[in-house]
């Protein structure tokens, strides 16, 4: 599994070029504004925001599809049941189901913040190395211990994908298939297997980083410098 979430940071744009501390305090800031919005009237400003700032990121919108489409289907999950529960004031029925007017307007609110939220987090990691993006937030005074723990889990979250791939070719190539019923018991043993392989790999990865040092905080405030114009997008 090769780590995609940076992939296009390497391209030359004012976003791109932005200086890490301030674009990440900026977006952030910008990313609450958006979760905190409840009229209607201002979402055509926040999709405004949110694509104008995407064009000007230059990211190919396969990039953005690619990213919103699997939480896009944990929300649709949820949010389809708000038309039919929640208000008082009908539109119309579908069978013995009834399609209710708040009930519509709050999925338009929540699905614009999704896809607004969702945009502006793809741009801010998308356009900077995520290791920038740690230092920046160590730079500003983020614990290093947390720091460490946001980029291990990022660079180990990809090597246990790469176990699971290897160890479902190989259940595979000896017969299993995954839609029999009878296979519960079999997928259970998988995820405790991968369970107990990343808590192994932790430990020895943690025991050999003791053994190189680690433990002393490193700061990064003077490998940043911000200058006017980063202030002035700030």
């Amino acid at each position: 599994m090769k780590i995609r979430l940076d992939e296009y940071a390497h391209l030359d744009t004012p976003l791109h070029r932005w200086e890490p501390r301030c674009k990440f305090i900026a977006l952030m800031v910008l990313i609450f504004a958006f979760s905190f919005v409840y009229e209607l009237r201002l979402l055509p400003v926040m999709l405004a925001v949110s694509g104008v700032l995407y064009i000007v990121s230059r990211l190919p919108f396969s990039y953005l599809l690619g990213r919103l489409r699997l939480p896009g289907l944990f929300f649709l999950m949820v949010a389809v049941l708000l038309p039919l529960f929640s208000g008082q004031t009908a539109l119309f029925h579908i069978g013995p189901l009834i399609v209710r007017k708040e009930g519509c307007l709050e999925l338009l609110l929540i699905t614009v913040k999704f896809a607004c939220i969702l945009t502006t987090g793809i741009i801010l990691f998308g356009t900077t190395p995520f290791l920038t993006t740690v230092k920046a937030m160590r730079a500003l005074g983020l614990p290093f211990i947390l720091a460490d723990m946001t980029l291990f889990s990022y660079r180990y979250l990809y090597e246990i994908g790469d176990d699971l791939k290897t160890m479902e070719t190989a259940m595979r190539l000896r017969g299993f298939r995954d839609r029999h019923p009878g296979n519960l018991g079999i997928l259970a043993s998988l995820v405790g297997t991968i369970l107990v392989r990343s808590y192994e790999r932790s430990d020895r990865v943690f025991k050999a980083m003791i053994l190189r040092g680690y433990g002393q905080p490193v700061s990064f405030r003077d490998e940043f410098q911000a200058n006017s114009r980063d202030l002035a997008g700030l």
